[in-house]
């Protein structure tokens, strides 16, 4: 596996005398998994959306990412494993020959760079619309469309569609198409897969009571609806290996339509959750939440036993401060970071120097070419 050599239960973090201990810092060695990375700075999953009509990442992706291989993780934007799991115009996919060779490329530049990158892995549940997928429909856990408008290949808005529901029979296709598209991954050269389980996509929708209103199995009960979320898991578990796969998730994040409070119902779905994945021995649990030190994150973290990432920063910008803080007050073993990596491809050197960051020019955020992509600027030596 790819990374650097870090000794697993080693010394670092523990004092000489048992009340004491020394704070992590953030720029220090890591493991995740079984691979060493550079730095407890892992790159968020974010959309960009440079992919072509076909779904292939090109070398603007490669180079991309290889810019960014001074961050510990790196973690891919959001990659469709089937075709109706597309959410959006110009997002990669992981399903064709042609873009795991694609990806390929990708996986290579970042080892070149001495880098380490995970894929994430998304199926968009109702967040699309068959115009966009392709496909004869869309999918999700009931039958219940999202409000409002999304945007297809031309810039036309139309209404989100009523999704399929699931039946029961068919939830090990969609299970087994995460396997795929996992394996795939990691015969390109990936280091990992993270499962996307946040922001209102597919799995995130089988957690929620607002978008999960089934009443088989998988839905009526906070156990209930984790279950599905558990069994891909399990299965892409079953065919990479534990420390090559990681899960994100974002308990009481309230986006596209995906309604949960932090209240004792969220609690029960997510302690559910975790429960079930604890066992599994996965390389990582990513929480996006705005408050990483609160009870419920916390609770969930002792609950995994594993490797902790936070992601405060969805609604705000993550600052230099706030990760060294996270980190030394061990509310996680790292800190994902969106926006500030975005627009400095040399932000770690630049957290570590305390210097100044370039400005995210959030109208190239979203699709287009190499601007606003690949070439905002180094620091100079």
């Amino acid at each position: 596996m790819h990374g650097i050599p870090v000794a697993r239960g080693g010394l670092e973090g523990t004092a000489l005398f048992p009340h004491e201990r020394t704070p992590m810092s953030l720029f220090a060695p890591t493991t995740v998994g079984e691979i060493g990375v550079r730095n407890r700075v892992s790159l968020a999953p974010m959309t960009r959306l440079r992919a072509g009509a076909d779904g292939v990442p090109g070398p603007i992706v490669a180079k991309y990412y290889a810019q960014r291989a001074g961050i510990g993780l790196l973690v891919t934007e959001g990659v469709f494993p089937s075709d109706e799991s597309r959410a959006y115009p110009g997002q990669p996919g992981i399903v064709t020959d042609a873009q795991a060779a694609g990806w390929a490329k990708v996986a290579d530049a970042v080892h070149a760079e001495g880098g380490t990158v995970f894929m994430q892995l998304m199926n968009g549940g109702r967040v699309t619309h068959p115009e966009i997928t392709g496909t004869d429909r869309i999918v999700a856990p009931s039958a219940i469309a999202i409000e409002g408008d999304t945007r297809l290949a031309d810039g036309t808005k139309v209404a989100y569609a009523v999704p399929h529901a699931l039946e029961t029979a068919e939830l090990a296709t969609v299970r087994d198409e995460f396997v795929a598209a996992a394996r795939k991954a990691v015969d390109a050269g990936f280091d990992g897969v993270e499962l996307h389980g946040a922001n209102g996509y597919l799995l995130h929708e089988f957690l929620s009571p607002a978008s999960n209103q089934r009443t088989d199995e998988y839905g009526g009960s906070p156990a209930a609806r984790a279950r599905f979320v558990i069994e891909v898991a399990q299965a892409v578990v079953a065919e990479v290996g534990a420390t090559r796969v990681g899960i994100r998730i974002s308990p009481a994040h309230n986006i596209q339509d995906v309604w949960e409070t932090d209240d004792a119902e969220t609690r029960a779905t997510y302690e559910a959750l975790v429960s079930g994945l604890a066992p599994l021995g996965l390389a990582y649990l990513s929480v996006l939440h705005a408050d990483p030190a609160g009870d419920l994150i916390q609770d969930l973290r002792r609950t995994f036993g594993g490797t902790f990432i936070i992601n405060s920063g969805f609604s705000s910008v993550t600052t230099r401060d706030e990760a060294v803080s996270v980190v030394e007050k061990d509310l996680a073993d790292l800190v994902a970071v969106g926006r500030p990596a975005i627009a400095n491809p040399d932000l770690v050197t630049r957290w570590e120097k305390g210097a100044d960051e370039n400005e995210v020019d959030q109208a190239s955020v979203y699709g287009g070419d190499e601007h606003g992509y690949t070439d905002y600027p180094f620091l100079q030596a």
